[in-house]
């Protein structure tokens, strides 16, 4: 007997309720004359006139685009990431196919080989997150980080520029340019897909089993929905929609630059969120959606104009007066939008999912209060740990043989062998006191951000924010230290302040908001950089006291410093070799590694992880051991802020870019689980150290045969990186979790625990 597959409109509540406009809607509406409102008040000489509201519509007319996907996927209950380096690669990838200097196709060529690469990253996110079960978030950041090192790799930071070619094709290019109503023809190409999105999300099938695989997926397999389908095919959407918007920019900017998407994620899924739709999956509409992005667009707009002022500057004995443009200080716009994100995700779990305004109304009425649903948990939630084959059969073994059994023992023999790799190639290198240590001073920042992402990996959650939380606590270091009359003590201590904030503040939204880790801690992520990058003006600041330099310096030059170094033997050369900082990384790792391993704490930290329900039964305030994982993640960032101060001597904006992705891949390689409830120190710092040699090895300059050489570009290096990532994962979920060789080779079934019970019983 068939099952029949039956698909229901769904039906949402409230009175005159919608599927494609409603009072949300409406709200943005009179949200966004307000704003406009005020940047006409501010700046009456740009927002008076018809042009500031067609280029806001213009701009936000790509994200718009990318929003009409993207909504489609968070009501699916999933997340991607990756747009923002889709939209870029687009740009990149058009290029090199239609420029002159590079392979000079025709436009139609060029076009359709972009959107053959949409697909093709869509299938990829899909089949990562659908087949092989790898978290949304972890999978489309990891396709951004991918596509933003091809980006590099491609152009080498350089712009491919077609402009005159461009005249040769009319008809694709008349889509960047204005028409003759006055506005830019994107517009138009935004609303017909805003149409055809929200059309097909409200009243077709297409978007009933979207909102009903995002509503309760379980239910709607029973319904006969084929949800690993509709799951994967709201990444194709949201990929080809992330290259028409790049197709339309390039129709504008007639150039590819490599910064094409860069923090566009963000933009779009704040617009979405914005616009009403909910990150817990089964609520949202295409048409509030593309409101969100005309809203964010027209805050960016507001903040980015400036106020115009009048300046009186002294020019000998006369004074003048002379017109300026007061600006927020560089990376303030996109610490507000990670803030933007983060108040408008509060308003789901706050305001929808707790119906405030409800049931004050209720109150004030005098009647009963509506109850508050459960609306199930987000798209992470629901996966739990398992044991595996090899741990089982390690039970009751002692001394070496039981290392061989432990989750850890991969990263340590992997590092063991990867550094054996690197003496055979280049022993000239490789050998010696001073290179193995100076390969320490590029572990410790990566090992100090791993060893506070341990405990919150461990715990079940995840720290996205840890590489800008770095930057902003050395931005803070170095400003101190420049601006002030503070000494390094104190420049230090507040550093380190800051950074405990940011983790509370992370921990807090966490764990008593009830926000997604993920996106806590990417709010965290863009606010903490953008604010980071304020404070410093956007500049590199040096000429620090040498006194705080020593922090990154040789323990040489410390014990010297102190009047105590050596002078001849094995301890003059220790001393040469062994680095400051590394001294500090051990000795924070060691007390780590003993909390985590052999403390109360550390054993709710695990507890937590790897049932959080159980664990709440078991008496744990699981709320406070989340609160502290994030606020101990935030604290080593720090840590990892002041030594990047110390040991390169200045700050630069953009430090710590992309050590969040070589943290999590560090642990994961380490024997940590992205679901929690594992996790050693030992294992995340063979997993750093790992990477690290990783890298090394891939900035090595390789001697060929014929006596030149070979060096990896820097920029392919991410490339490499994020697919370990993967790969690490992928192994995690399959190898240790659902022990697939089990499956396939002792007759175990899928996701069968392998105890020693177990094994004895298919011996």
């Amino acid at each position: 007997m068939s099952a029949t597959k039956a698909v229901t409109r769904p039906i949402e509540s409230g009175r005159g309720s919608s599927l494609m406009f409603g009072g949300w809607e409406v709200g943005l509406l009179v949200i966004m004359a307000a704003l406009y409102l005020g940047g006409l008040y501010l700046n009456p000489a740009f927002f008076g006139s018809t042009s500031a509201l067609f280029s806001v519509l213009r701009d936000a007319s790509r994200y718009g685009v990318m929003a009409v996907g993207m909504t489609f996927v968070l009501v699916n209950k999933e997340l991607d990431l990756s747009v923002g380096s889709t939209f870029g690669l687009t740009a990149t990838f058009f290029g090199m196919l239609f420029a002159p200097s590079y392979f000079d196709l025709d436009v139609t060529t060029a076009v359709v080989a972009c959107l053959a690469l949409g697909l093709v990253i869509g299938l990829t996110n899909g089949f990562l997150v659908t087949v092989l079960e790898v978290p949304a978030f972890i999978a489309t950041l990891t396709t951004l980080f991918i596509g933003r090192g091809i980006i590099l790799g491609l152009t080498g930071g350089k712009n491919i520029a077609f402009e005159l070619k461009a005249d040769q094709y009319p008809t694709f290019f008349r889509i960047g340019e204005i028409n003759a109503l006055g506005f830019n023809n994107q517009i138009i190409v935004f609303v017909i897909i805003a149409a055809i999105g929200a059309v097909a999300l409200a009243y077709t099938s297409f978007g009933w089993t979207t909102y009903a695989t995002g509503g309760n997926e379980q239910a709607a397999r029973y319904a006969g929905i084929n949800t690993r389908f509709v799951r994967m095919r709201s990444y194709v959407l949201s990929s080809l929609c992330a290259v028409t918007a790049g197709l339309m920019n390039l129709a504008q900017s007639k150039d590819a630059d490599p910064a094409f998407g860069l923090g566009a994620e963000l933009v779009v899924i704040a617009s979405v969120i914005v616009g009403g739709t909910a990150i817990f999956g089964g609520r949202g509409r295409v048409i509030g959606s593309c409101l969100g992005a005309i809203l964010v667009g027209l805050i960016d707009k507001v903040l980015r104009e400036g106020v115009p002022i009048t300046r009186i500057i002294q020019v000998g004995d006369e004074k003048m007066e002379v017109a300026a443009i007061s600006q927020l200080p560089p990376g303030a716009v996109p610490a507000f939008l990670g803030v933007i994100l983060i108040v408008a995700v509060l308003i789901e779990p706050w305001l929808v999912r707790r119906r405030i305004l409800a049931r004050a109304w209720a109150r004030l009425r005098g009647l009963p209060a509506p109850v508050i649903p459960d609306l199930g948990g987000i798209a992470m939630s629901g996966a739990q740990t398992r044991g595996t084959t090899s741990q089982s059969r390690g039970l009751g073994k002692r001394g070496i043989v039981a290392f061989f059994y432990r989750r850890d023992a991969a990263a340590v023999m992997l590092l063991v062998a990867l550094w054996l790799f690197g003496f055979w190639a280049r022993p000239d290198f490789w050998q010696g006191l001073d290179n193995s240590f100076s390969m320490l001073l590029a572990f410790s920042e990566i090992a100090l951000l791993a060893v506070g992402l341990t405990f919150v990996m461990a715990n079940g959650d995840i720290d996205l924010s840890v590489g800008s939380v770095l930057a902003l606590s050395g931005a803070t270091a170095a400003v101190i230290m420049k601006d002030t009359s503070l000494g390094p003590l104190a420049a230090a201590v507040i550093a380190i302040g800051v950074g405990v904030l940011a983790g509370a503040i992370n921990g807090w939204l966490t764990a008593y908001v009830g926000l997604p880790a993920f996106i806590a801690t990417l709010g965290t992520f863009y606010w903490a950089r953008g604010i980071g990058s304020s404070i410093v003006a956007g500049t590199q600041l040096n000429g620090f006291p040498e006194s705080f330099n020593l922090i990154g310096r040789s323990l040489f030059e410390l014990l010297d410093a102190l009047g105590i170094a050596p002078t001849h033997g094995w301890p003059l050369a220790v001393a040469k070799a062994v680095s400051v900082q590394t001294i500090f990384v051990i000795l924070v790792a060691a007390v780590a590694g003993v909390a985590l391993a052999y403390t109360r704490f550390g054993q709710k930290v695990l507890a937590v992880g790897g049932n959080e329900r159980a664990a709440t039964f078991a008496g744990i305030n699981t709320r406070r051991v989340r609160f502290t994982a994030l606020l101990i993640s935030g604290t080593c960032a720090a840590f990892a802020g002041v030594i990047y101060d110390a040991f390169y001597r200045s700050f630069i904006p953009t430090a710590g870019q992309l050590r969040e992705l070589d943290a999590i891949s560090s642990i994961i390689i380490g024997g940590g689980s992205i679901f929690g409830g594992y996790g050693t120190m030992i294992g995340s710092l063979a997993g750093a150290g790992v990477i690290t040699l990783i890298r090394q090895l891939l900035s090595l300059q390789i001697i060929l045969r014929d006596g030149s050489s070979f060096v990896l570009p820097q920029q392919w290096q991410n490339v490499f990186i994020g697919l370990i990532l993967i790969i690490a994962v992928v192994g995690d979920i399959w190898l240790r979790q659902k022990n697939i060789l089990g499956v396939w080779f002792g007759g175990m079934k899928a996701g069968e625990e392998a105890t020693p019970a177990v094994l004895e019983h298919r011996a």
